[in-house]
């Protein structure tokens, strides 16, 4: 049985979101790479089970907490500032991973697997890390169809940070699926697989709340 597939539904100009659409129509035309060239440039345009699905930018939340994680992380594991180095970590690249094309909000992949970056504008290697910052209009697919790929594509860790209830989710690959290994709240110092050798405060992530 095929999953589930996403397609997107636009209310207002400044709202888009995504809905579960169940089995896609097998005679519909399947979204390719040009179709995601031909998006509005003011969206996240992905190929998932060959349907093209678009999702505005991100808020102020989505964008502290992947911007924040992403500097703290950088630092030891990118640069090796404080850590061990030897990873790539990456804002929003866009992966290409046999007929999907997914825009994680951030990646990592270990030196030792992808000792140089590829110059093309789009990675054909699955990361060995993946994190997706939830929001409302994101959240079915982060955890659904985009969950799907990275299990198929056999990516060891998978975290999962949301703004609005200030946790981050700790998921492993155990067999063909994933399970949690840990949830972390609010503001805790966090030591989190795989980068368990820094310690994370969780609580930088997050806006303060709205008074």
């Amino acid at each position: 049985m095929r999953p589930p597939a996403f397609v997107t539904r636009c209310g207002p100009p400044e709202v888009c979101c995504v809905l579960f659409c169940g089995v896609a129509d097998p005679a519909r035309r399947r979204a390719t790479y040009e179709d995601v060239l031909a998006a509005p440039p003011n969206v996240v345009a992905q190929v998932i089970d060959g349907v093209l699905v678009t999702l505005p930018r991100p808020a102020a939340p989505h964008a502290r907490a992947a911007s924040t994680l992403g500097m703290d992380l950088g630092g030891p594991f990118d640069r090796g500032r404080g850590g061990p180095g030897g990873w790539h970590i990456l804002d929003e690249p866009e992966l290409h991973l046999a007929a999907d094309i997914v825009v994680p909000d951030l990646a990592g992949w270990r030196k030792e697997r992808v000792p140089n970056l590829p110059r093309a504008a789009f990675f054909t290697v699955a990361p060995d890390w993946v994190c997706e910052v939830l929001s409302p209009s994101t959240a079915g697919i982060d955890r659904g169809g985009k969950l799907a790929i990275d299990a198929r594509e056999r990516v060891p860790y998978v975290w999962f940070a949301d703004p609005e209830a200030r946790t981050l989710e700790v998921l492993t690959l155990d067999g063909p699926t994933y399970r949690v290994t840990a949830v972390h709240h609010a503001d805790a110092l966090v030591r989190a697989k795989p980068f368990e050798v820094v310690e994370l405060e969780l609580g930088a992530l997050w806006l303060p709340p709205v008074p």
